[in-house]
């Protein structure tokens, strides 16, 4: 054992080398924490629920302070002119509702009338004490249960352990800058630390809910405005905004160069997204609402007064047959398909040379020289059943932005294979996509490095929800398509038929016009004996399609004739078939339809 006398020798030497003994308390020794520390950490920490009863007692204060030197009875004035000014101004300092408005110009007011009394008689002059309690117990109620005012000291005491939480998650040195609370959860921006980016961030979002305890899928990752690579915005979700579906307001757009509101983001924003000059993909595995997508796209593009809807469905016309009213071109076979891609190459064609010759280097949508607009349901099908009519798909996705010929296509999973060996899908600058199956598919639909970019639309868990990647939306932001049923439907598509543009002279002359071979019901000698000649039917009613459909009506058997056969014998397209139609029943003319075959009635059927 070390002797006493060795231990004195040994302090010598260390004071002549300069060092000195320190003795060091930390927490873990034997004397305890002073209670007025855990008194003022307790205070600090529940600071939001001791609010009113620190500024009762600021009232208090401030009453026998104005007593003991000068008293001010104008204090009611001024309290009165506060409470008007935070009920009528309050919105611009942050009091976004009424209620919070009227609430804050109530307490001024109320603390005002007390302090002008307290000034005059004193503010323990009986019964000022006990009004002062009562008022501020009665006003704290409001205060303790507002939700926004819980909601951010949940928000502030999960911060305060940031520290801690940065250390667990494997984010060390990163710091939040600050913290704001809005209706569905809260937002924080957040300062990465050397080296530190925000793909790391996107890496442990698992780890990070975890730390939270939040739901699963609650926590997003987004760039700040500033772009900066050390800095990110967490958005933490209390509540799923999308866990319900969205009726559909109604076509969002009058013309093809306004953006079409496909559905509310996950903050209430609406995600508008341009289709002039660019082609779409809409993407998604089935169930995921990839066909309620395509449905709000064809509520909008049916309002748009200067465009022009083609349209193939290989499904029979199951799915975009409810709008034929405002279709002006509808296919449903791969011959029809085919046809109608060729077509539209014509026209991007003969649109290109009438630019050429006038001196234009683009083609503005109007009424009367309206877009073009082609709508390919399931894309695969057609690969597979009309291939050599790939080629057009392609001339139109590379040749078709500059003459308002736009592609906008739709499939379960677009592989090389079920777009075709061409270059469609690179030519998409527009993606929307739908839940995927698997996490490779998620590059496979919205490009190369997305899923690594925190696009993970593996993870979207209901029909309708969807990522958009457009040159306007850069960051993956999660949206619901509005909920679009049957009746909103037929009703939009009613309203609108009778109002659809027609092609334009250039584009019409592009197409050549197929000879009607007349049915064998059909014959324009017997149109008397049926029904008499309208009034406002041409002399010769056989030289025109106007005439030919009334006359194709007055011949028609019993059952009636089917659209198709009216669209053959009259060459005319859907759209303007449905006009002829309407504007025939608004005239008074008697035209009867059953189970969708359509004749007019003679003068014997109408008595």
């Amino acid at each position: 054992m070390t002797s006493y006398r060795q231990m004195r020798r040994h302090a010598r030497r260390v004071r002549r080398s300069g060092l000195q003994p320190i003795m060091v308390i930390n927490a873990d020794g034997q004397y305890p924490t002073l209670a007025v520390v855990i008194l003022a950490h307790w205070a600090w920490r529940y600071r939001s629920e001791l609010a009113p009863a620190c500024t009762a007692s600021a009232v208090l204060g401030a009453g026998w302070w104005l007593h003991a030197t000068h008293p001010w009875p104008y204090l009611l004035a001024g309290s009165a002119a506060t409470a008007w000014a935070l009920i009528t101004f309050g919105a611009r300092s942050g009091l976004a509702r009424l209620a919070e408005r009227i609430y804050a110009g109530t307490a001024a007011f109320a603390a005002g009338a007390w302090l002008a009394v307290a000034s005059l008689l004193g503010p323990f002059t009986s019964p000022l004490p006990q009004v002062l309690c009562i008022g501020a117990l009665i006003l704290a109620v409001p205060w303790w249960a507002h939700r926004r005012r819980r909601a951010k000291v949940r928000v502030e005491r999960t911060l305060a352990a940031w520290p801690d939480i940065s250390q667990a998650i494997g984010l060390p040195g990163s710091q939040v800058m600050s913290a704001t609370v809005d209706l569905w959860g809260w937002r924080a921006r957040l300062r990465l630390a050397r080296g530190q980016t925000i793909a790391d961030v996107s890496a442990r979002i698992p780890a990070i809910e975890s730390a939270l305890g939040t739901f699963r899928g609650a926590l997003r990752v987004y760039p700040t405005r500033d772009d900066k690579a050390n800095r990110c915005e967490l958005r933490v979700l209390g509540a799923d905004p999308h866990a319900e579906a969205i009726r559909w307001p109604g076509p969002s757009a009058r013309s093809i160069a306004q953006p079409v509101d496909l559905g509310p983001f996950e903050d209430a924003e609406p995600c508008r997204v341009s289709f002039l000059r660019r082609h779409a993909l809409f993407a998604g595995t089935t169930g995921a609402g990839k066909s309620g997508g395509l449905n709000v796209l064809m509520g909008a593009l049916a309002g748009c007064g200067d465009v022009v809807i083609w349209a193939i469905d290989l499904k029979k016309g199951m799915e975009l047959g409810p709008w034929a009213p405002c279709i002006d071109r509808l296919a449903t076979t791969p011959e029809e398909a085919a046809a109608l891609l060729a077509d539209a190459v014509a026209i991007l064609q003969a649109r290109a040379a009438w630019l050429a010759a006038t001196g234009r280097r683009v083609w503005e949508p109007a009424p009367d020289m309206p877009a073009l607009v082609v709508i390919i349901d399931e894309y695969a099908e057609l690969a597979d059943e009309a291939p050599d009519a790939m080629s057009d798909t392609d001339s139109i996705a590379r040749l078709g932005r500059a003459v308002a010929v736009t592609l906008i296509a739709a499939t379960q999973r677009p592989t090389q294979k079920a777009m075709g060996q061409g270059a469609v899908r690179s030519q998409m600058d527009t993606r929307i996509c739908f839940r995927v199956r698997e996490r490779k598919d998620v590059d496979l639909v919205l490009g190369h490095g997305m899923l690594t970019a925190g696009w993970h639309a593996h993870t979207l868990n209901a029909p309708g929800k969807f990522l958009v990647s457009a040159p306007e939306h850069t960051t993956p932001r999660r949206a619901r398509a509005y909920l679009v049923t049957d009746d909103d439907v037929a009703r939009t598509a009613a309203h609108f038929a009778a109002s659809r543009p027609q092609l334009d002279d250039v584009s019409r002359g592009a197409i050549p016009g197929p000879a009607a071979e007349p049915a064998a019901w059909y014959d324009p000698g017997d149109a008397q004996d049926h029904a008499g000649e309208p009034a406002d039917t041409p002399d010769d009613p056989g030289t025109t399609p106007e005439g030919a459909l009334w006359l194709a009506l007055c011949t028609a058997p019993d059952e009636g004739a089917d659209i198709a056969e009216l669209l053959r014998l009259t060459a005319m397209s859907r759209a303007t078939l449905y006009r002829h139609l309407a504007q025939h029943a608004r005239a008074g003319q008697a035209i009867q339809v059953s189970r969708g075959r359509w004749r007019a009635t003679t003068t014997q059927d109408q008595r």
